[in-house]
């Protein structure tokens, strides 16, 4: 693959509109889609935010009102905001396009910058985006002095756990062991060309989760670089050793048209 360029849009002080970082990928897209640059990843920091994607249901929205952004990616409801680094790979893909192999480089360089840091994370089967594994079920803490087996987010549809306190919120999964997501990805690919990308978690006021369902997932949580490795990391210090691990894994991936199955 040719090189993969680099834009910083703002961090900290200078963060980003999610709109009008919106607008700078339809533009920097368009211009991909035309040739007239190379592939390029916009890099940048939130005001605080929440962004539904097409799949959001409404019962994963936040109960209170707040505002929230509807894009055309792929996935469900999120969160964006100081603390969190967030990545738009704007690049050209062989047709037909692999979403899946895609989303699968994206994961690989975030885990490889975890790594870096000292903490190991995964995939799960079903669940895209970057992990940090609980313990087996069975080790974990009993929610409310019940057993797991009854744990009212999987065994009652109607249990909403924005309604119920910080004993199921999804900022608390780390107290309760369970498995929690360092980054999340959702993407959309127009004309050959991806959009949108991941948001890695680095040391964000996780609370901002509580108010919705992240990802439409129920029984796990979300976490950061600093909560796991009980030490404080700045956005600053990520994006460098993001940067590598994006570059290492984008520029170097064979990328291949997706196989068709005939019959």
């Amino acid at each position: 693959m040719a090189e993969l360029g680099f834009v910083h849009l703002g961090f900290g002080p200078e963060s980003v509109e999610y709109t009008r970082a919106w607008d700078e990928q339809r533009r920097v897209h368009a211009a991909r889609f035309a040739d007239e640059i190379e592939d390029t990843c916009l890099l940048v920091e939130h005001p605080p935010v929440y962004t539904a994607g097409r799949r959001t249901d409404p019962s994963e929205r936040p109960l209170d009102g707040t505002p929230v952004i509807d894009v055309d990616r792929g996935g469900k409801i999120t969160w964006h905001g100081p603390g969190q680094l967030v990545g738009y790979p704007i690049m050209k893909l062989p047709r037909p396009v692999d979403v899946v192999a895609h989303v699968r480089r994206l994961e690989e360089a975030l885990i490889r910058t975890a790594a870096d840091f000292g903490l190991e994370t995964t995939r799960i089967e079903g669940r895209s985006g970057v992990w940090v594994l609980g313990d087996p079920v069975e080790e974990r803490p009993q929610l409310g002095g019940l057993s797991l087996d009854f744990d009212p987010r999987l065994a009652d549809e109607e249990f909403d756990p924005r309604l119920n306190g910080p004993e199921y919120a999804p900022s608390n999964a780390g107290q309760r062991r369970e498995d929690r997501k360092l980054a999340a990805i959702g993407i959309r690919v127009a004309k050959g060309v991806t959009m949108h990308g991941f948001a890695l978690n680095v040391n964000p006021d996780s609370t901002w989760f509580d108010r919705i369902i992240p990802c439409g997932i129920r029984d796990a949580g979300v976490t950061s670089l600093s909560y796991e490795l009980g030490r404080e990391i700045t956005v600053s210090e990520v994006v460098p050793v993001a940067e590598k691990h994006l570059r290492d894994v984008l520029e170097h991936a064979e990328l291949r048209p997706r196989e068709i199955e005939t019959a």
